[in-house]
């Protein structure tokens, strides 16, 4: 009867190993996994809401692992044709308009992008968080009756990144960033995002709508509606080209 005890100790430290707790850098790295896929297209609407005036537009995205991403505008007819480009650490937008190819140096990464309160950085360069911070948990919480890890990203030394901080809150049943703080190497918050309205699409839990609020200017905010998506398909290295992007149509 003796080796009883022994034998649940030793099942326990068993269990408690196979169980062990995820590090703040699993985390991020399985919730950029959760919303991307290895491979991921979607189908959006961008409201671009002012104090005064609101302006919509009609994209597709694509992005292939970390490294590749192409952001097409299928509308208003004045932006249609407009596109990012990313390639491992290079980005570039199209403007058809100039016919002409503009490339993204670091220092425009924190501009706005298409005039919304999203940057170059936001849109085209989203896995940065993964590779270019480092991570920890800082609390728990809950969000939109979502409970939450709370971790703290702080950017690398010569990261190419805009901000020096970034702190998410990620969701602790589906891997989804539920609310992000962005701050400047002041540690001031400049951004914070929030999704809502979890559906499944493309066979997983997407947050179909996402919101971008500056701290600094009242009334204004950029929301994201997600439409379609699919996920983890066949797509070329080569699709996410300067040529495809001059070419794409909707």
């Amino acid at each position: 009867m003796r080796m009883l005890p022994i034998i649940l100790l030793s099942l326990a430290s068993i269990f408690s190993i196979g169980l062990h707790a995820q590090t703040a850098t699993e985390i991020v790295t399985q919730s950029d996994l959760q919303m991307r896929g290895d491979s991921s297209y979607s189908e959006l609407t961008m409201n671009i809401i002012r104090p005064d005036w609101t302006r919509s537009m009609s994209m597709k995205s694509w992005t292939k692992g970390k490294e590749l991403s192409l952001v097409l505008v299928t509308a208003p007819a004045k932006d249609k044709g407009s596109a990012s480009l990313k390639r491992q650490r290079e980005m570039w937008n199209w403007i058809p308009s100039i016919e002409r190819v503009i490339k993204i140096a670091p220092s425009m990464l924190g501009q706005s992008w298409m005039g919304s309160d999203f940057t170059n950085d936001d849109l085209i360069n989203q896995s940065s968080i993964v590779v270019d911070y480092t991570h920890a948990i800082h609390d728990t919480e809950v969000f939109d009756n979502d409970n939450t890890y709370v971790i703290d990203a702080i950017a690398k030394p010569d990261a190419p990144v805009v901000w020096s901080k970034v702190r998410l809150w990620i969701s602790k049943d589906t891997y989804l960033q539920r609310k992000v703080e962005f701050f400047d190497e002041f540690d001031e918050l400049v951004n914070t995002m929030k999704t809502y309205d979890i559906k499944q699409l493309g066979g997983r839990d997407i947050a179909t709508r996402m919101e971008m609020v500056p701290a600094d200017k009242p009334g204004n905010k950029t929301e994201m509606l997600t439409h379609q998506a699919q996920f983890n398909f066949a797509i070329k290295d080569s699709f996410f080209s300067q040529s495809q992007m001059k070419e794409l149509r909707d």
